[in-house]
């Protein structure tokens, strides 16, 4: 009798229903499956950390490669500085490439900063390749450039350089810009004219792209995909302010003196101060026999027409080639002509 009950009260036609317990294998499956949906539910929301280069870094990192670069072409011209005047300006090109593919060589070729990124603390990093998934960026990580993008870089920056500058002054040289010029020659003045203005035109759209996003300096960096970044966590931007106020000042002063200095008559400004001077004795104890302009003893003696004042003939030649109107620092008076010592007289060529 009990065991018909229990199988009454156990049927399904019964009217009441009994819920079991779920099975504890259904849980864990479940977890299982639901664990790859977390993980890219937590990937899709995770926020990337947008790391800001400092612009001011960037530039300040530009500008120091020039300066670097004037540096130690100033060191490689007082090499040479016992040579014929003039004759290294006609090698200035091949010299800038030169520094310019030694700085390329010991700093970029060899996976190391150039001068100036390495004082603000950034290297070059290829962003091509910095795309790290499910990593959060610290501005660190990300391999550095390829063989092909420094190839590339040196290509652009010292040969490219190095070729327009050669075809300007050859150019020049030749006058392609006359209207007298054949056509083919007058159509290339024109083409490089228009190039160079197409340069300008993206450059300058690239600054408002620079200071807008923060990234790639210049059109080279961009095209190549060459991003500064910081090198170091650790190493911060030290500048006493102070020190940058008075450099500052500093160079907006010389600037100054530079644009006012060529305006003034050096001659006429001391004739002008002579009456004031406490020392009216020093005029006589000056030597004429020096050149007035090197304070030397002229190597080619030449004489200025007509106040007969001895100078050096390089000395005279390249001041009365860049002003017509020269004077003579000595006394004052225009020279018209110039005349070896115990030679004949040679006329000032004047500008048109």
């Amino acid at each position: 009798m009990d065991r018909q009950n229990l199988a009454s009260s156990s049927s399904p036609n019964n009217g009441a229903t009994i819920n079991h317990p779920p099975q504890r294998d259904a849980w864990v499956n479940t977890y299982r499956n639901s664990i790859p949906q977390w993980h890219s539910l937590a990937t899709s929301q995770q926020s990337v950390i947008p790391i800001s280069i400092s612009r001011v870094n960037q530039v300040d990192a530009g500008r120091l490669d020039i300066e670097m670069s004037a540096m130690l072409k100033e060191q490689l011209v007082k090499v040479f500085s016992l040579m014929k005047p003039g004759m290294l300006y006609q090698y200035e090109p091949e010299l800038e490439a030169f520094l310019e593919f030694l700085i390329w060589r010991f700093s970029i070729w060899v996976d190391k900063p150039t001068p100036g990124n390495a004082l603000m603390n950034l290297r070059y990093r290829d962003e091509r390749a910095s795309e790290i998934r499910g990593k959060v960026r610290t501005g660190l990580e990300g391999p550095g450039l390829t063989a092909a993008q420094k190839i590339w870089y040196c290509v652009a920056t010292v040969g490219g350089q190095y070729i327009w500058a050669r075809l300007q002054s050859f150019s020049a040289f030749r006058r392609w810009g006359d209207s007298e010029q054949r056509s083919l020659a007058r159509g290339a003045w024109l083409l490089m004219q228009r190039m160079e203005g197409i340069y300008k035109a993206a450059s300058f759209s690239n600054l408002l792209l620079f200071l807008y996003t923060g990234r790639y300096r210049n059109l080279i960096e961009r095209a190549l995909r060459a991003r500064l970044v910081y090198g170091s966590p650790n190493m911060n931007r030290a500048v006493s302010f102070e020190y940058m106020n008075r450099q500052l000042v500093w160079n907006e002063f010389s600037e100054l003196l530079l644009l006012l200095l060529p305006l003034l008559n050096s001659a006429s400004v001391k004739s002008f101060l002579r009456p004031f001077s406490k020392d009216k004795s020093s005029d006589s104890s000056v030597d004429e026999t020096l050149c007035p302009i090197c304070q030397g003893t002229p190597s080619i003696p030449f004489l200025a027409i007509p106040c007969q004042h001895r100078y050096c003939y390089y000395c005279l030649q390249t001041r009365c080639s860049a002003a017509p109107s020269f004077r003579c620092p000595r006394c004052g008076e225009p020279v018209a002509a110039m005349q070896r010592h115990g030679g004949i007289v040679s006329n000032i060529p004047q500008k048109q």
